[in-house]
Formats: structure tokens, sequence, C-alpha cells
């Protein structure tokens, strides 16, 4: 498993400490290089590191929130689908499908299932995923957020449609509080507990899979509710910036690149036409970038 950085003039490491997400979201844009080149190398050392983490997940299938990657102990056992760990499971599931890798595809079954089981929780009839310790499965927050909402679309690919438009629903009623998602709630009291709003573009992503998979003009409908959202509260003279909260509207001076690379791509997508982009023949990364399966 990699160190979260490297010297570039040294070859010097440091970071040992660090998640699942860094660990785990490198084999798209990677595996990709390495079928364009010829050498296996990226793809084999990417692969490895994938595999590695899924190796140590708990007896419960589940990972944690930081792990030691001199050690391979985790040294933060908290489980959930939010920043951190989100794109390690996403990246199971993208890369079976870029590569057709079998094994990949079992690991991210086998995922999913931990994660329905021991993360998600029902709350006033709608479902939520929140977060439990790896090891024991005891619940330990009833936290969801902004970067938890990609998970909607992430089961759209996986088959799990019916579960991917309750989850999206759940997202929905998030964003509906004060007429943009704040960065973070508590889903049982439906208390805010973060209130920036920095252009994410989760929500909007797992409305276009939605529209993509039903073909339901209530993610369209969806889709011209955030649309008219970020017009009236982030638009500005020289582009879009975030809100530092979504309860007084207060904006922030900041454009983050994925904006521009996830946010207005899906939403352009979402009243596109389906061929767009064709999905038979493209894996989108996490940052929306498509990576063609010419292999």
């Amino acid at each position: 498993m990699p160190y979260m950085y490297v010297n570039l003039r040294t070859g010097q490491v440091s970071g040992a400490k660090t998640n699942p997400a860094e660990i785990g979201t490198l084999l798209l844009e990677l595996g990709a290089l390495s079928k364009l080149t010829g050498k296996p190398i990226y793809h084999d050392k990417a692969r490895r590191a994938l595999v590695a983490l899924y190796a140590r997940r708990s007896p419960l299938g589940l990972v944690g929130e930081e792990i030691d990657v001199e050690s391979g102990q985790w040294v933060s056992p908290n489980s959930h689908v939010g920043g951190g760990i989100d794109s390690y499971y996403e990246y199971l599931l993208k890369a079976s499908i870029l590569f057709g890798d079998a094994e990949l595809g079992a690991m991210w079954r086998a995922s999913v299932a931990a994660l329905d089981r021991y993360l998600a929780d029902e709350s006033t009839g709608a479902l939520w995923y929140g977060q439990v310790d790896m090891t024991t499965g005891r619940r330990t927050a009833t936290e969801f957020g902004a970067l938890h909402a990609f998970l909607p679309g992430v089961l759209v690919l996986g088959g799990d449609v019916a579960r991917a438009r309750r989850l999206e629903a759940s997202c929905f009623q998030m964003w509906q509080l004060r007429g943009i998602e704040p960065e973070v709630i508590d889903y049982r009291t439906m208390a805010i507990r973060a209130p920036g709003y920095p252009l994410r573009p989760e929500i909007i992503e797992s409305a276009w899979y939605l529209r993509r998979a039903t073909g339901d003009p209530a993610y369209l409908a969806m889709g011209q509710v955030f649309l008219d959202a970020l017009v009236a509260h982030a638009r500005t003279d020289d582009g879009f910036t975030v809100l530092t909260s979504v309860e007084t509207m207060a904006r922030g001076d900041l454009m983050p690149s994925y904006f521009l690379a996830e946010t207005l791509k899906y939403l352009y997508l979402i009243f596109a036409p389906d061929d767009a982009i064709d999905l038979d023949r493209v894996v989108l990364t996490t940052e929306a970038h498509p990576l063609r399966r010419t292999w």
C-alpha cells in the first residue's frame, strides 16, 4: 500500500498513516495508462494496493477510516461511505467493469453486502448509510453528507436500482433542508452538523445515473432544482463560488476544479441525450473523466 507522499527529487516517502480512498483510488487511471502504453507495471502496482487494502478488511467485511501502511494496522476503526473511504468502494466496482476483472467484481459484491448489512440505517422511513465500528458493527454516528451521496450512482452501476432510488430520495431530502445541501447532517434529527456547500457534485452524479437507468422524469426535475439553486446562491460575475453556510447562504471565494470537471458535467448530462456518453464503452473516474474501454 502506498504512502501518502513521495518527494519526486529524492524518492523520500512520508505519510504512513493514510486512508482507503488514498490507497484504493488509483487503478482506473494507472490501469488505463498500462493498457495504452503496454507497460503493465502501473496497473499491477495500483491493483496490488487495492487488493492489499481489501485483505485487511474486518471480519465483518468493512474497512476503517485510517490505516498505517507500514504495520498494516488500522489507526481509526470508523467505517462509513464518506470522505476518506468513498472512492475505494467506487473503484472496486468501476475497475471490475473497465478491465473485465472478475476478482474485483467479487470483492465489490462482498463489500456492498457488508455495507448494506451494517452501515445501512432506516430513519423515519428513509434509507441512510451511517457510521459503525468496523470490527463490532456497533453504530458510532448517524451522520450523512454531500460526499456520501456518491453511493446511489455506484449502486446503479452495481445493479441495485431500487436501493439507489431510496438513498437518492434521502439525499434530496438533505438538499431540501435549506434549498441546497449542507456538507454533513445528523439524519436522525435532521440537524445540520457542517453547514458549508463546497459545490459538490455527488448528488447530481447519482441523479444522472438514476435518470439513465430508469428514464424517470423525476430526475430531470431534480436536476432543475440543483441548477436553479446553484444559479440563485452560488453564481457570481466571474463563475461560481462555494458557500460557507447554507443556513445564511454566506459565500466564500473559491471555485474548486471539480466543479467544472464533475458538478457542471453531470448537470449537463442529466439534460443531455443518452448517447452523450455510452456507458457500455466508457467508465467515468471518480473525478468524472471518461476512460474508453478501447481494449
